[in-house]
């Protein structure tokens, strides 16, 4: 007899939830011919999308190009959960550890890049199912509400608009017999359908006039006198700037690679929920969550009342990006036993969609920037999973960088340093898969688990 959570996925699709949407656009052409450029966009994601828009905006008489290797949502872009963050450092804590004498700016960067991101969805039109309801952490254990508490703390220091909320008032906003506290940031934040905003994004970035050319992978980035050469299969376009926006894909330079670990985040689409389902959780506010696991899940409602569900992290060697195990159930079971175990009132719901997705890794957990050949070419990327409204922060900063641009922002220390070395294959795989196990049961069995986590960090590793 199979068990409740086989049972979950009798029918399930094993793609994004998001990508299964006759909103899809039809693909733009491969790029073709001999051109000329005034930039040149590596990657049609978020970052890349976000990149040619506020370069447009800036320079609306440049000629830019965007070449993504695929479909445009169908990386990275089109898989998260769709949490919309103000922090562009993966939250205050992490600021706190990574950048503490730049802290106030960092908040003041983050909020600003917030507002842009909101006019611009405003202002070309980009309906991608938003809803500005906030976002919340929640604590599942009572040893975990001191570091909330300490978290709130220091979100009420920095100016942020927040409630701390007991056992009693977090059930009220979402039931689930694991909450025992909860810090409710209601300003700001949000979620968002992440395949409807890069449709969007690419929608607004054709309309401003910028070129964008998928299936288009780049084969070749090589310096001329006064700018870059960059081929693809179909031909080859001289530019003084390029910008490389490939996040998880090192867009064969070895330094990035050597910074950025593709780790796999997993997650769950459910059935929608029907209004009768939907009243045994609540969540009449809607907002997007995080737990306090230390394999931590995030979850939040999709316009049609679906749960989805994330977390489940794991590693495959050399960082493989399309791994054969994301079209099995059984990579998704302990998954869906945290689903059950946070929601025991929905065991009747199975699982429409469940997918894999990469998260470009980095030490610093944040965005970071390097630049090759002169200045002439400059790399974003590492949001460890912040990239949603963070890849417009890392896009914004980018272009400062590349065009030399002489505000004070663009000397700040997130500007400048890069995120650190991340051992090469075979340790990395190694100690992921150490890491992984023990993130999995540290919250349950402890043990030789929290002292190896607890090595890690002091090794600079955060997670």
């Amino acid at each position: 007899m199979k068990s409740i959570v086989e049972q979950s996925f009798s029918f399930t699709k094993f793609m994004p939830f998001w990508l299964d949407s006759p909103d899809a656009p039809s693909a733009s052409p491969a790029f073709s011919g001999s051109q000329e450029a005034d930039l040149v966009v590596i990657g049609g994601g978020f970052t890349g999308l976000w990149t040619a828009i506020l370069a447009k905006e800036a320079n609306p008489t440049w000629s830019i190009i965007v070449l993504e290797a695929g479909r445009v949502a169908h990386g990275a872009s089109g898989r998260p959960g769709g949490i919309i963050s103000t922090s562009v450092m993966h939250g205050l804590a992490n600021e706190d550890r990574v950048f503490p004498d730049d802290i106030d700016i960092l908040e003041r960067l983050g909020m600003e890049n917030l507002d842009g991101f909101k006019k611009a969805l405003a202002d070309y039109g980009i309906d991608a199912d938003v809803e500005w309801n906030g976002e919340m952490t929640i604590a599942v254990k009572p040893e975990h509400v001191a570091d909330l508490k300490e978290e709130y703390e220091l979100h009420l220091k920095h100016g942020h608009e927040v409630q701390f909320l007991d056992a009693e008032q977090t059930r009220k906003q979402l039931k689930s017999p694991m909450f025992v506290a909860g810090m409710w940031s209601q300003k700001r934040s949000g979620i968002i359908n992440p395949a409807k905003l890069a449709w969007g994004l690419k929608a607004a970035a054709i309309k401003l006039g910028v070129r964008v050319h998928e299936n288009s992978k780049m084969t070749e980035l090589s310096e001329l006198a006064d700018g870059m050469l960059v081929r693809t299969e179909g031909g080859k376009i001289s530019a003084p700037k390029v910008f490389l926006a490939t996040n998880a894909w090192h867009a064969g330079q070895r330094d990035i690679k050597r910074r950025i670990i593709a780790v796999r985040d997993h997650v769950l689409a459910t059935e929608p929920l029907s209004q009768e389902q939907l009243a045994r959780i609540g969540w009449a506010n809607r907002q997007g969550i995080y737990d306090t696991r230390t394999q931590l899940n995030y979850m939040r409602l999709t316009a049609d009342n679906r749960v989805i569900f994330g977390g489940s992290v794991s590693y495959h060697f050399n960082g493989d990006t399309a791994p054969k195990c994301d079209a099995r159930a059984d990579t998704y079971y302990s998954l869906a036993e945290a689903f059950y175990t946070t929601f025991p009132s929905l065991k009747d719901v199975r699982f429409s969609h469940a997918w894999g997705g990469p998260i470009d890794y980095s030490m610093r957990f944040s965005v970071f920037f390097r630049k090759y050949f002169s200045g002439k070419v400059v790399y974003a990327g590492g949001y460890t999973g912040f990239g949603v409204a963070g890849s417009r922060f890392g896009a914004s900063m980018g272009l400062g960088i590349l065009t030399n641009n002489p505000d004070p922002i663009y000397k700040l220390a997130i500007a400048i340093e890069p995120s650190g070395y991340i051992p090469p294959e075979p340790f990395r795989w190694i100690g992921a898969k150490i890491t992984f196990a023990a993130l999995s049961k540290v919250d349950e069995k402890g043990g030789w688990r929290r002292l190896w986590l607890n090595f890690v960090k002091v090794l600079g590793f955060p997670f």
